[in-house]
């Protein structure tokens, strides 16, 4: 089956699937600089969605709020059903209610950050096992089986002994991945995982994010790679403004924008 084919095949099957994400009217203030302004968007098991913007438009800041890396200042998230609880504190900021319920959400997301963020004092495959070992509680024997699959599975089982300063960008990131997949998640989160690697590396990265689409694997991914993400998304969200400014299918986003703002991004993108 050709991705031409089996991406579209994955969509039609998500369609009664279960929410897995779910965020309604989020807000999020630094200071006086207000960030997002009411976003709204889900994800069901199997999505794919793609989040596209121009710099400043709250991409990175949306992807923090669901992975509770930033608290926001208003709005609701739910991850698998469950309601982040949050609460104000002395200095009128939101912080966690629960930091249990926390550390429970985050069990079912996957993050791939922008700069890889491998341990560098630990090989690679020490890095895969490291959160399933002393954060989860797996056995070691059973992690260490599970890693080398997935490192297997993103081209790097001989690298398994390596520390990441002797491996490549395209490397490193694709054992980030494997890092993020080895805690087994709900939701995998990928944050422009392309923007810090050289133009001959962006491939091998891609193919990876590519084929987990394929296999049904629900993401939601920050892109500037517009063709990519015409390919393998479900459903594009354009940001402009910390808003949601247009989203759809991506034949209706990339191929009969509505907004202007929307065309002019994609022009100067394309």
């Amino acid at each position: 089956m050709t991705a031409a084919t089996a991406v579209p095949a994955i969509r039609a099957a998500v369609e009664d699937a279960a929410e897995a994400i779910h965020i309604e009217d989020l807000h999020k203030k630094f200071g006086q600089l207000h960030v997002l302004k009411g976003v709204s968007l889900s994800a069901r098991d199997g999505d794919v969605v793609a989040i596209i913007g121009g710099s400043g438009s709250g991409k990175s800041t949306l992807l923090r709020c669901i992975n509770c890396l930033e608290n926001p200042t208003s709005g609701i998230i739910r991850v698998n059903g469950e309601e982040i609880r949050l609460k104000g504190d002395s200095h009128g900021n939101t912080v966690p209610a629960d930091r249990r319920q926390i550390e429970r959400i985050r069990s079912k997301l996957g993050m791939v950050f922008q700069n890889f963020n491998l341990w560098s004092h630990m090989t690679l495959l020490d890095n895969v096992i490291e959160v399933p070992v002393h954060v989860l509680g797996v056995k070691r024997d059973e992690a260490i089986a599970y890693g080398e699959q997935l490192l297997a599975r993103v081209g790097l089982a001989e690298k398994r002994d390596v520390y990441p300063a002797f491996l490549s960008g395209g490397q490193q990131q694709r054992g980030a991945i494997a890092r993020a997949l080895a805690i087994q998640p709900r939701v995998m989160l990928f944050d422009e995982p392309t923007s810090a690697l050289d133009p001959e590396l962006v491939g091998e990265v891609l193919k990876v994010i590519g084929d987990l689409a394929r296999e049904g694997r629900t993401m939601i991914l920050v892109t500037h790679e517009m063709k990519f993400a015409r390919e393998v998304a479900s459903h594009v969200v354009y940001l402009h403004n910390g808003k949601v400014e247009e989203e759809g299918p991506p034949a209706e986003v990339f191929g009969a924008p509505k907004s202007d703002r929307l065309k002019q991004f994609l022009r100067n993108v394309g």
